[in-house]
């Protein structure tokens, strides 16, 4: 990256794919303009005709899935399976909102007694939204879809590893029939996103992503009073007690932990054994990890793809390695896969403890840690033991004792024998360091509206 711009490049192959130069004040300001005179518009459209753009957007999403599943896999290494899975859900969550859309806007009536009062959305204006690489095109309709739903129109600041597919996801918006103006990438640098959080067109940001990343936006806007979302990743737990279905577990596990290489913030990355099946989950747990192989994302034999950057890999492999020098035992991989590309195999640490970077930190990548404890109430300390709290799983045949570890957990999200996944009919978000405000279901549609009270008297 240089001061004019910057290239993606290939995580598979480290061969340079495209170059892309900054904004400058000028073209910034064009985007900006553009986007007030179009929410001056927009905002007057009836929730129906926005659903029905929704509609139209589930079409052209699902007609131009080849093109943005192979941008997707080119720029971050996503397997080409995952990458087609992650557009046909962004598709699905459009058909969504399409569906609901109206009643989760429409005016909510206030009981009062004698008096008429009810509340009403309204929308706010331009919406920043600073977004991750690990799912392109899925955080870009989790925050937007619901944001424009609302109304409000949207700027983009996505990584720049992953430019071209929110290029694309533009391009695809305006088949869809959105107004121009409704959704835009700004390609900033790091420090001119400064100055757009300042404009007074835009009225709220929306940031997945580093915990640094989320201070930083919150910090600038929280001194303008501007209303701000923060999705800033996670550790989570995944707690298995002594009565859980072993092998259904082993399998959910090896989904929620190897999943998109690891790459997700909701991902199940410390592994919480309870008592005596330790051993058996952690043997049936390590021998499964070592059939997953890593290599081409479009090779269709393939599990798992390369890290999204080199520097990714290197940052997680220095955590494994300070995990090991603190006494964690190194089970499975644990080194980076020679040749080219950012590859690492599926790791698997056992013996992790508090103090070491693999229970302390988040760790982006195919890397589990295992930590034993003797019971449920110190699986729980462990489970919160944690900066973050976005969320997290457990494994039981005894829901009535889940539902009390759910209400002992300082986390955003509870999944009982399941897997952790983020759905618009539910709201995700966290807690701690993992942020606050929630996106998806009815909560994510009214992240950024006025709830405007209307009192009538009747005189």
């Amino acid at each position: 990256m240089s001061a004019t711009g910057f290239s993606t490049i290939n995580p598979s192959t480290g061969e340079p794919i495209e170059d892309f130069t900054f904004y400058d004040a000028a073209k910034t300001e064009t985007i900006l303009a553009r986007a007030d005179k179009t929410f001056q518009s927009f905002r007057k459209t009836s929730f129906f005709e926005r659903a029905q753009l929704l509609s139209q957007l589930a079409v052209s999403l699902r007609k131009n899935t080849p093109q943005l599943a192979k941008v997707i896999s080119t720029e971050m290494g996503k397997i080409l399976s995952e990458a087609e899975a992650e557009v046909e859900k962004c598709a699905w969550e459009a058909d969504w909102y399409a569906e609901h859309g109206p009643q989760i806007m429409a005016d909510a009536p206030a009981p009062t007694g004698a008096v008429n009062a009810y509340v009403s959305y309204l929308p706010l204006g331009a919406i920043l939204a600073v977004m991750p690489w690990n799912f392109p095109i899925w955080q870009l309709t989790r925050m937007a879809i619901p944001t424009i739903l609302a109304g409000n129109v949207v700027l983009t600041k996505h990584s720049p590893n992953t430019q071209r597919s929110s290029l694309e996801f533009e391009r695809v918006m305006l088949e869809a029939g959105f107004p121009e103006g409704v959704f835009q990438n700004l390609i900033l640098k790091r420090d001119d996103v400064v100055n757009v959080i300042n404009d007074p067109r835009v009225q709220g940001a929306s940031v997945t992503g580093s915990v640094r990343a989320g201070s930083a936006v919150a910090s600038e806007a929280g001194k303008v009073i501007k209303k701000t979302v923060m999705e800033l990743g996670g550790s989570d737990a995944f707690i298995v007690c002594e009565d859980a279905d072993i092998p259904a577990a082993v399998a959910a596990g090896i989904r929620g932990r190897y999943h998109n290489t690891g790459q997700v913030c909701l991902a199940a990355k410390r592994f919480i054994l309870v008592g005596k099946i330790a051993d058996e989950f952690e043997g049936q747990f390590v021998e499964a990890a070592s059939k997953l192989r890593a290599g081409d994302p479009f090779d269709p034999t393939v599990q798992m793809g390369p890290m999204a950057r080199i520097d990714l890999r290197d940052g997680l492999h220095k955590q494994v390695e300070a995990s090991v020098a603190k006494g964690a035992r190194l089970l499975l991989g644990g080194k980076p896969i020679e040749g080219k590309g950012a590859f690492y195999p599926a790791t698997v640490l056992s013996g992790v403890t508090e103090g070491m970077a693999a229970f302390d930190e988040e760790t982006f990548g195919p890397v589990a840690a295992i930590t034993r404890v003797a019971d449920l109430d110190e699986a729980v300390k462990a489970a919160n033991a944690s900066q973050f709290g976005l969320s997290g799983n457990v494994w039981t045949k005894d829901i009535d004792r889940a539902r009390k570890i759910a209400r002992d957990w300082y986390t955003g999200g509870v999944f009982i024998n399941g897997v952790t996944s983020s759905d618009p009919r539910v709201p995700v978000g966290g807690v701690k360091n993992s942020g606050y405000g929630r996106e998806l279901s009815h909560f994510g549609a009214h992240a950024f509206v006025n709830e405007q009270t209307v009192w009538i008297e009747n005189r």
